[in-house]
């Protein structure tokens, strides 16, 4: 370990065999209840343990079935959909975190009971519902008042209390209108009207969020268990290991590479953070980075999980619903800014530890490259089948489901990661767990965007940024930076995409950006935001496994994360870094260019190159940098200028100390 800025020698420094062993002794589960609220679930009596697993496995074959045979009409699919996870939420999460381990309560089966009644009766009453449209029944009230409570009551046990503020504060301007000032004032709303249009339309509670939720990415959540319980995520980390364990700065260079392989099947930063932290973090400590530096590496590098294709966070799903652009557009768009986050992050720990002087590990206590490739390089092959039936047109939900199936088939190819009968029911019961905190979030967005359609307010707010801004498109952009950032402390990124994409997209494409590149700016934002301190959970996660200080990792994966702040300006200036409107010259230069950006980036962030970077140097590879991301000749030749005289300065430096 470093102590005091003093680095031990190498023949004292721990190998990987005795970082695995610190990383048993790890409370895995303790962090994730501390740090992912949807893992502070509670602990269960025999019964109950086989009653949940029974209703997991259930709603996972009622998706499969669905994928397999045809979604039923929007609001039994979505209201069957929000009854199992009303069931599931209120026997999981207990009404407080401090009762976790006192059992459920008779309280609690009454509300799993009233949330399966309360999708039960949209099933039931659908004809007469789509017959009556308008002219709303007592029990449509009483079941419509009841699942807006249960909706909101869930997404508190499970998300967290500021989501269901800010539901709340929308259904008090639907229906306090009148007493808001200025712009925002509208007339108001009944009872009657805001519960009805919360309830049996598809524009509230069971609008376009939880669609999504009950198709695709419940689909791909499933995928995601099934591929995990192969053991994938062991075969991403012993292949990064294997791969980049014996260069400079190794086992950092295993964090960031493992957990842009686990991003490809999680939607999670936390997630992906414990995941792949328990065993990178450790191992990077054992050569000599400080716990700060270590715990903030794996934060950023998780942190970009969500932004990696081909299975990307839950709210790249539903911005293609939103938007009406495929998701696989979506996915192909995000690739290259993707790569360079990652590039950026990369090349910054490689600095960092150039400037530490950190050995890697020996080669002799590392996996094999080519054995760990011949063990699992067919684990790898759903992955590629996914990003070909996307490509062939097939929709997300076939695709994933056709997937599910291929991974299971895989699987079988070898002995060691043959999947039983025992294994399946995990994934399906998994798979069912993981979509229980998307669905809630998306419920409860629902009744937010159901408010922002009734009354118009999304596009009041988004006059309100511009004129606030002054009509500046930069002053623009900083607010919706801002706003996201602050909706991040509290918020999912899936509820914040979607209230922001309501309210300030429009805002931003008054500029005459692309549709595309305002949502994927939103997007970003709201990804990232979960990296800011002062409430940054991935950080603080982090911090938890390195036993680091969490400010100090908040600020330190921040700096690591820079370029996650900086890509979505460029591509709203010119999209051309999402592959809009280009050509496959224009492609090729952009990626060129753009990784010498990522490069002059990280040189910036970290404050070393050959030797040490002084402060002007610094600020003017950052100039170089936004020059080289930038798409544009002119741009492009003055960051390339910039850099190169840069390297002259660093070489000529360089011998002159060689001199000395």
């Amino acid at each position: 370990m470093v102590e005091n800025n003093e680095i031990k020698p190498q023949e004292e420094i721990l190998d990987s065999s005795a970082a695995e062993k610190a990383s048993e002794i790890i409370d895995v589960e303790k962090i994730l209840e501390k740090y992912d609220r949807e893992s502070a679930s509670r602990t269960l009596s025999s019964f109950w343990k086989n009653m949940v697993r029974f209703v997991c496995i259930v709603f996972s074959l009622f998706q499969l079935y669905t994928a397999a045979f045809g979604v039923y009409e929007a609001q039994i699919q979505r209201s069957i959909h929000l009854g199992f996870t009303l069931v599931l939420v209120y026997l999981l999460y207990p009404a407080r975190l401090s009762k976790r381990k006192e059992g459920v309560k008779g309280v609690d089966v009454l509300l799993a009971l009233l949330g399966l009644a309360v999708g039960a009766y949209i099933v039931v009453e659908y004809s007469d519902l789509m017959m009556r449209a308008g002219l709303p029944t007592t029990g449509d009230i009483v079941f419509g008042a009841a699942c807006i409570l249960l909706v909101l009551e869930a997404s508190r046990r499970v998300v967290g209390i500021p989501i269901t503020i800010v539901a709340i504060f929308f259904l008090a301007y639907a229906y306090y209108g009148p007493y808001f000032p200025g712009m925002f004032a509208h007339r108001g709303f009944s009872y009657t009207r805001i519960i009805t249009h919360m309830y049996v339309t598809t524009e509230g509670i069971l609008g376009m969020p939880l669609g999504v939720a009950a198709t695709f990415v419940f689909m791909f959540i499933l995928f995601g268990a099934f591929l995990h319980k192969t053991g994938l995520g062991k075969f991403f980390i012993d292949l990064a290991l294997a791969a980049t364990g014996h260069r400079v700065g190794g086992p950092a260079k295993v964090a960031v590479l493992a957990s842009g392989f686990f991003g490809t099947i999680s939607g999670s930063s936390v997630a992906n953070t414990v995941t792949t932290g328990t065993f990178t973090i450790p191992l990077m400590k054992s050569i000599g980075y400080k716990p700060e530096f270590a715990g903030a590496v794996e934060a950023a590098a998780s942190t970009g999980g969500q932004l990696m294709p081909p299975i990307m966070g839950a709210a790249a799903f539903v911005m293609s619903q939103f938007i009406g652009i495929a998701y696989i557009e979506i996915a192909i768009a995000a690739a290259l800014p993707a790569l360079l986050y990652y590039l950026a992050v990369g090349i910054m720990v490689h600095m960092e530890a150039k400037r530490l002087g950190l050995k890697g590990l020996p080669k002799d206590r590392l996996p094999n490259l080519k054995k760990v490739l011949s063990d699992g390089w067919h684990l790898l092959l759903p992955l590629f089948v996914i990003v070909y039936l996307l490509v062939k047109g097939y929709t997300p939900l076939r695709a994933a489901l056709v997937c599910i199936i291929v991974t299971v088939a895989i699987a079988m190819m070898k002995k060691s990661t043959r999947l039983n009968v025992k294994d399946v029911l995990d994934a399906l019961e998994n798979g069912a767990r993981s979509a229980i905190g998307v669905s809630a979030a998306c419920a409860c967005a629902g009744i937010i965007i159901g408010v922002v359609t009734l009354t118009g307010v999304g596009l009041k707010i988004a006059n309100g940024i511009v004129v606030l801004s002054g009509g500046s498109f930069f002053l623009t952009l900083v607010l919706t930076m801002v706003a996201s950032i602050i909706l991040g402390m509290g918020l999912p990124t899936t509820a914040k995409y979607i209230v922001l994409a309501s309210m300030a997209a429009p805002a931003i494409t008054k500029f005459g950006v692309p549709v595309l590149a305002a949502h994927m700016f939103i997007f970003y934002f709201g990804i990232v935001a979960d990296l800011t301190p002062p409430v940054a959970l991935v950080s603080y996660a982090a911090a938890g496994i390195a036993q680091s200080n969490p400010m100090k990792t908040g600020f330190t994966g921040l700096r690591l994360a820079m370029a996650g702040f900086l890509i979505p300006y460029i591509f709203v200036y010119n999209p051309g870094i999402l592959l809009i409107d280009t050509t496959l010259p224009e492609v090729v230069l952009i990626a060129a260019t753009s990784i010498l950006g990522a490069f002059s980036l990280a040189l910036a962030g970290s404050g070393f190159w050959m030797r040490p970077l002084n402060i002007i140097e610094r600020l003017v590879l950052f100039g170089s940098a936004v020059s080289l991301i930038f798409p544009g000749i002119v741009t492009d030749i003055g960051g390339a200028l910039v850099l190169a005289a840069i390297w002259f300065l660093q070489k000529q430096g360089l011998e002159r100390d060689a001199l000395k």
